[in-house]
């Protein structure tokens, strides 16, 4: 009996402890909070009538190459070439800025690029604008948004160009929005 007693107190307290660990909560509180940002995405696309992009289409950082480009000989199909006899060459391709806007009230923007590096013999220019690696030349005032803008890419080359020369320098485009 003494057994019994002693088994049916140790049960009841058993009981009695899982009841306590069973009701045992916590609470929390998590404050949130976020500030909204406005933003702009330039990317670059290929232009259906251009040289397709070789890399980084549909990216902020794309790769266009020519190729091998002359005054007279064969260039590459949606290259437009004008000569001045004796003096230089110009290749040109357009190329699509694409611009779209998050959070932010403008209707639309202003394009302007420069050039990377300086270059002292080509002249380069973006939309028919002439583009060198001093201050960002303004390529277009009033830019539509999400939308793809051909840009015409041109390089002049003097006719004085060695044989086998790369050309090659980068351009930023910079979207502000208006």
């Amino acid at each position: 009996m003494k057994k019994l007693t002693i088994l049916t107190f140790v049960a009841a307290m058993m009981i009695l402890m899982s009841s306590f660990a069973g009701a045992q909560t916590a609470t929390g509180v998590l404050t949130v909070t976020a500030t909204v940002n406005s933003s702009l995405k330039l990317v670059f696309n290929s232009d259906g009538s251009g040289v397709p992009l070789s890399s980084g289409g549909g990216t902020n950082a794309a790769t266009l190459a020519f190729g091998p480009v002359s005054a007279l000989g064969p260039i590459a199909a949606n290259i437009t070439r004008s000569v001045v006899p004796g003096t230089s060459f110009t290749v040109s391709t357009p190329v699509d800025v694409n611009v779209t806007k998050s959070n932010v009230a403008s209707a639309n923007y202003t394009l302007t690029a420069n050039l990377g590096a300086a270059d002292a013999v080509n002249t380069w220019k973006v939309g028919g604008v002439t583009v060198t690696s001093g201050p960002a030349a303004t390529i277009t005032a009033t830019g539509a948004y999400a939308a793809n803008v051909s840009e015409a890419i041109a390089i002049t080359i003097p006719d004085t160009t060695a044989n086998g020369t790369v050309i090659n320098n980068t351009i930023t485009f910079t979207a502000t929005a208006n």
